[in-house]
């Protein structure tokens, strides 16, 4: 090395060394911030008014903060959830709404902790990830089970999240210790969406007893703070991930399932940081949603949130103006698809279904095993429900409306209602543009999402008007979904439509119309057969499938969901669409029933957390044969 070019090399490492010092400096002025955080519960406390619930340390703490009293987690389940957190962007956006996806975020963007920790902040995760992106370099410094801000070098900063699980789905059907028994069945609200069965009071108020032990691990880990003496050092969060496990809230992107408690305390010594509504012990009436929670984390740093963030920052240096609406949305849960957007105001929920042939209740192997759920779809096939009860369980309009304030279990759709045809027109707009505005790929069949051109992320696909024409890809799914059997010709034109994603919703909206929709298009349907999409042809073939009684559509049709079902030969996600197909025949599956039996349950390439899926689906097909 030259003299001077070590001279260089010597002022650079200077500068690194300075700015490092420098960043040291700053962060020791910087605020702690710990997130306490609890899964599967809505804001069922007694903070929030539920005089059901037994949650003595939230309330205490409620006291000591501010309560927002409309906070969206934006998804109704857990890892589209935390995904949104983690990246500040909407997972539509992303790729990553559909259940334990992994899809790469593009280099440029980076997760949240990553931008603490370049200003000097010790990061911890304690210990939940689940994650539907896959992580661009280090993200936390320690993510486990023994992460902690304990371990943080000397007058180092903090920010620190602790997960508490005693609340999740799978503990409502546990056996809970007597001790833990404190809520009375009898005495539980039901909602009205839920049949007053014995086994459905059992389970809402074993939520409620989780609810009350997960109170006592939010003390336990709010305590240990507050006698390490950093009370006055610290901004607390404490939020839910997503509603109550309870079928139809988890996995729904109504209220039920996507409001969540969120408390909020900003010691004095950072009273320049709070909202301007911000009173000790108060409520705040501004939407807020887990899309906010990554600029908010920077705002309350000091550092200015990132352009591509498509949340607002709530609190801190950077605060900004409230918005008019929270955003919700639904893509695959587990082993089964489906395409659901909604929105809210401070008063009305809108639900856009772009599936709204499939039933609101798809069977779901991980619901079912809930108690609750068994004994609620028992009943509707006896014939035992009301009205409101057998919704659920029957296929979906195209658009729902709510009124919180007159009807707040979502129960009583106002989408036909004269009376409200302005505000529905309104949240309609408002949806469409929030779409369009972030680029939504969720309108992708999940397949085409991982097999992109030129290695892109789905970000980048999205954001490419000439590769993804999302105005004319988001037209068609409206038209399709519509159900407007008007619109029969135009679906069958669009069937010839040299983009692949407009053929497949317009094959999907023929499919939604049933048989008089097939039998019209059915030569184009057949055509689509022989597509070059691969998405194309499985909507095709169940459209033939389910409603055509010509011998040769039904033996070609078979032949190619059957052929595309195996995991091995095809991709993991064509494969979940061919069984889903498959899952819609019934008996008409028969014929090929033995080869069926014969077909791969895994492969080498599929993530473990999406191993179970194709076997969830061959067991529930070949279940219904018996």
């Amino acid at each position: 090395m030259t003299g001077r070019r070590l001279f260089k090399s010597s002022l650079l490492l200077l500068a690194i060394t300075f700015l490092h010092c420098l960043s040291v400096v700053d962060a020791a002025d910087r605020p702690n911030i710990l997130w306490i955080t609890s899964e599967d519960n809505g804001p069922h406390l007694g903070c929030y008014g539920d005089e059901y619930a037994t949650t003595p340390q939230l309330d205490a703490f409620a006291e000591t903060g501010l309560r927002y009293l409309t906070c969206w987690s934006n998804a109704p389940v857990c890892a589209p959830a935390r995904t949104c957190l983690i990246s500040g962007l909407y997972p539509p956006s992303t790729g990553s709404e559909n259940m334990r996806s992994e899809v790469p975020l593009p280099e440029r963007f980076k997760m949240y902790p990553q931008y603490l920790r370049e200003v000097g902040y010790y990061c911890t995760n304690n210990s939940k990830e689940d994650y539907n992106l896959i992580k661009n370099g280090q993200v936390w410094d320690d993510s486990s089970n023994n992460a902690h801000w304990k371990n943080r070098a000397e007058g180092q900063p903090f920010f620190s999240i602790f997960n508490i699980t005693i609340s999740h789905e799978s503990q409502i059907r546990n056996e809970i210790p007597r001790k833990n028994r404190i809520h009375d069945p009898k005495a539980v609200r039901i909602p009205a969406y839920h049949p007053d069965r014995p086994e459905v009071r059992q389970d809402w108020a074993q939520y409620y007893d989780r609810v009350t032990m997960m109170d006592a691990e939010f003390g336990e880990r709010l305590r240990e703070m507050e006698e390490a003496g950093l009370s006055e050092d610290t901004i607390v969060f404490y939020y839910g991930d997503h509603g109550s496990g309870m079928p139809r809230n988890k996995r729904w992107p109504y209220n039920s399932g996507l409001h969540v408690p969120l408390l909020v305390r900003i010691p004095e010594k950072f009273a320049h940081l709070r909202p301007a509504d911000y009173t000790t012990g108060g409520t705040t009436d501004r939407l807020v949603g887990f899309i906010d929670m990554a600029p908010t984390l920077l705002s309350l740093i000091g550092v200015e949130p990132l352009e591509h963030f498509q949340g607002h920052a709530f609190a801190g240096e950077f605060t900004a103006d409230p918005q008019p609406y929270l955003y919700g949305f639904r893509g695959r849960m587990d082993e089964r698809y489906d395409l659901v957007r909604s929105l809210r105001d401070q008063r009305y929920v809108y639900v856009r279904n772009y599936n709204p042939h499939e039933i609101y209740g798809q069977y779901l192997n991980y619901m079912f095993q809930t108690p609750t759920t068994r004994i609620w779809k028992q009943q509707f096939d006896l014939g035992n429900l009301n009205e409101e009860q057998s919704h659920f369980w029957r296929s979906k309009p195209p658009e729902e409306l709510y009124d919180l304030q007159a009807d707040p279990d979502e129960v009583h759709n106002l989408a036909a209602s004269d009376e409200h045809r302005e505000t529905l027109e309104t949240l309609r707009q408002a949806n469409r543009e929030h779409l369009l505005a972030i680029c939504d790929v969720g309108f992708l069949p999940e397949a085409d999402l991982h097999t992109l051109p030129d290695g892109m992320t789905p970000y980048d696909f999205g954001h490419d008007p000439e590769r993804y024409p999302f105005e004319r890809i988001l037209d068609m799914a409206e038209l399709a979904s519509s159900l407007d059997p008007e619109a029969v010709p135009q679906l069958e034109e669009a069937m010839n439509d040299d983009n692949s994603v407009v053929r497949y919703w317009a094959a999907l909206g023929l499919l939604m119309r049933g048989e008089s929709a097939v039998a019209a298009g059915h030569e184009r349907l057949v055509d689509g057969l022989e597509d070059s999409s691969v998405p194309v042809k499985i909507v095709a073939a169940e459209a033939l499938a389910r409603y055509s009684d010509d011998a040769d559509d039904q033996t070609q049709t078979l032949a190619i969901l059957v052929n595309r079902a195996d995991v091995q030969t095809s991709d993991l996600y064509t494969a979940l669409a061919a069984l889903n197909a498959l899952d819609e025949l019934d008996e008409k599956v028969e014929p090929q029933r033995r080869i069926i039996e014969s077909l791969p349950r895994e492969a080498d390439d599929v993530p473990k957390r999406l191993g179970n899926y194709v076997t969830r689906l061959l067991d529930k097909i070949l279940e219904d044969l018996d």
